[in-house]
């Protein structure tokens, strides 16, 4: 089975949460081109966020579909979105792409709330696999 095919036998509100959290750190991030003061906070947030995605994929296939697969997320978006935040108060940020790194920020913290506590239950022993 596929990450794809697991995610799909999940209740239909993780389906929907995966979704959006592909577009909240995948796709908005891109509209962030078109400001040249928001143009690395773009580049950055799309190659973490395709690295975390490799990650989740590369765990996936070793473990299974386990609580562990927030890890990428937590090593690599954890210090992103202090970043983001920082970046998104610089006096040069034009009011769109401060509210864009906004609701990117905002939906990357809900999927780390549901990382940290995932990771920390695989830690703490809750290995099966869905």
């Amino acid at each position: 089975m596929t990450l794809d095919e697991a995610i799909a036998t999940q209740p239909l509100w993780v389906q929907i949460w995966v979704n959006i959290l592909f577009l909240g750190a995948f796709v908005l991030p891109l509209a962030l081109l078109f400001w040249q003061p928001g143009r690395l906070a773009g580049l950055v947030t799309v190659a973490a966020s395709v690295l975390a995605g490799v990650g989740v994929y590369w765990l996936y296939g070793k473990l299974g579909y386990v609580r562990l697969l927030g890890l990428p997320h937590v090593i690599l978006w954890t210090p992103l979105v202090f970043w983001l935040w920082r970046q998104r108060m610089r006096v040069d940020m034009p009011v769109w792409p401060q509210r864009i790194i906004l609701l990117v920020c905002a939906v990357i913290a809900v999927s780390l709330m549901f990382d940290y506590v995932d990771v920390a239950r695989y830690l703490l022993g809750e290995r099966q696999v869905f």
